[in-house]
Formats: structure tokens, sequence, C-alpha cells
């Protein structure tokens, strides 16, 4: 177990060095301290999750949060999957005409990739929620 990067043979060098720094008699003083300091903190979390539940409402405790752990992303997976998927993209549709389109002149390649026809009246057309 790692704890701030300190694995067990270090902790247990820690441990010794604070027993004959501070002494069997007040030793136990201050463990007692340091317990304390542990619960206040635990209290202090717990009450902040609490407001924090409370502000946020029930809006998030519907949130599935494993599924939105980053640990969880897995690139193949998900390339598997979208390599899978039965639907046809909405992009592929189009693909070909718009290569027809380039085939032709130039005039008609841009009538054919605009998405309005052009106004007969010669008048450019008006959006009224626009302006």
């Amino acid at each position: 177990m790692s704890f701030f990067g300190i694995n067990g043979g270090e902790m247990l060098v820690i441990a010794l060095l604070a027993l004959v720094l501070i002494g069997p008699e007040r030793l136990p003083r201050y463990a007692g301290q340091l317990g304390a300091l542990v619960k206040q903190g635990k209290v202090a979390l717990q009450g902040a999750k609490e407001r924090i539940d409370a502000e946020l409402g029930d809006e998030l405790k519907d949130v599935d949060w494993q599924k939105l752990d980053p640990r969880q992303y897995d690139p193949r997976r998900i390339v598997k999957e979208a390599l899978l998927d039965d639907e046809p993209v909405a992009g592929a549709a189009r693909r070909p005409a718009a290569r027809a389109g380039r085939a032709t002149t130039a005039g008609a390649a841009s009538a054919a990739t605009t998405a309005e026809p052009p106004v007969a009246s010669g008048r450019a057309p008006f959006d009224d929620e626009a302006t």
C-alpha cells in the first residue's frame, strides 16, 4: 500500500523515528491528537458532501458516476462499437451527390452544393428572424 508515495518499509522507518524522537511518554498524546484531527476531517468532509447534495438537489442522484469514470475509458472498445454499429452515417448519403457535382461545370457544382434553390425574382432571400 502506498500512502503519499511512501511504501510500507519507509512508513515503518518513519514510525520508528517518531517513537525515538517524540518519546514513549508523549507518543500516546500525539497519537490521540492525530486521531481527533482525522475524525474532524472526516466529519467536515461528510458535512461538505451533505451541503453539496442539498444544493444540487435530486438531479445528480440519478447520475451513474461509475460510467463517467475516466478510468473506464477504453478507446479500443469505443472504436469497435462504432465499427459494429448498424446505423448509417448521416453524411454518407450526401457524399455521392457532392462528388457528382464536382464532375460537372463550376456553375452547376455550386448550385448542387447550396442548400436553397436560387431565387427566381433575382432578389436575395430575406430572413425575418436573422435581423
